[in-house]
């Protein structure tokens, strides 16, 4: 029997998910603060929720389910593949009004990706791989940057990570860069717009899956910000930050961090 295609199924639920999402005006749309200082939510990331959950869980009922926008169910646990999704990432993007915000879809089979979808529908780009099969954005291969001297790269970082605190001796005198959104940032290192990324405060799976795949099949390298390798569908669903980029990057930069 052929497997079932899981790719396409994220593109389709993606591409309805963009549909729903912006048929809201952000700055318009329902919102409120979730509990424990977690950050924002509106009604536009509870729809699209509901959509994918009903989209992907009722083609694959066998999968487990991790979202940022549903309470979660240790459940999930006990399942070989698991639905890792992020219904809008850059929720405040989104409510400002601007185009930089995305719908982050994986896959993942005992901790690792198999399919992934980042997509941001008021940019028409839709960035899709499967393990051992490429990646791509619209259609057309891409791949992660090879450059190798850090002074020049261009790295998407916030600001609180260029702290001296967080380097072994000198911060690097890399170019920094700046999207809201976690996944499409990691989606734009594997395209080679940028040499790198990264982020060191502990992060949400949700926003870290989907690009992680598109790194590696972009040739790229991803791991934590300590260098280990990153695996989904934890008890505890986050990760010790994220360190990406085109090989030769991913390596200075984690050379260049302080690790204690």
């Amino acid at each position: 029997m052929r497997e079932p295609d899981d790719l396409a199924l994220l593109i389709e639920a993606a591409r309805e998910a963009g549909r729903i999402a912006c048929g809201f005006i952000g700055e318009d749309a329902a919102r409120w603060d979730k509990p424990g200082g977690e950050g924002p939510v509106t009604e536009a990331d509870l729809a699209v929720n509901d959509h994918l959950e009903s989209a992907l869980r009722g083609a694959r009922p066998d999968y487990g389910w991790l979202s940022e926008e549903t309470e979660d169910d240790p459940e999930r646990l006990d399942r070989d593949k698991v639905f890792i999704v992020d219904p809008i990432d850059g929720t405040r993007s989104f409510m400002d009004g601007s185009r930089t915000w995305a719908h982050a879809l994986a896959v993942t089979e005992n901790g690792v990706p198999t399919a992934a979808v980042v997509y941001l529908p008021q940019r028409d780009m839709l960035y899709h791989a499967a393990a051992g099969r490429g990646a791509f954005l619209n259609g057309t291969p891409i791949g992660a940057s090879p450059r190798d001297g850090l002074d020049q790269a261009q790295i998407l970082a916030a600001r609180p990570a260029m702290e001296a605190t967080h380097w072994d001796r000198e911060v690097p005198a890399f170019k920094r860069a700046y999207r809201p959104s976690l996944a499409y940032r990691m989606a734009l290192v594997a395209q080679g717009r940028f040499d790198g990324m990264l982020t060191l405060r502990p992060s949400w799976e949700w926003d870290i899956a989907a690009g992680a795949l598109l790194l590696q099949e972009a040739g790229g390298a991803c791991s934590d910000r300590r260098g280990r390798a990153l695996r989904f569908n934890n008890p505890h669903p986050k990760l010790d930050g994220v360190v990406a980029g085109g090989q030769a990057i991913h390596a200075k930069v984690l050379a260049a961090l302080r690790r204690r």
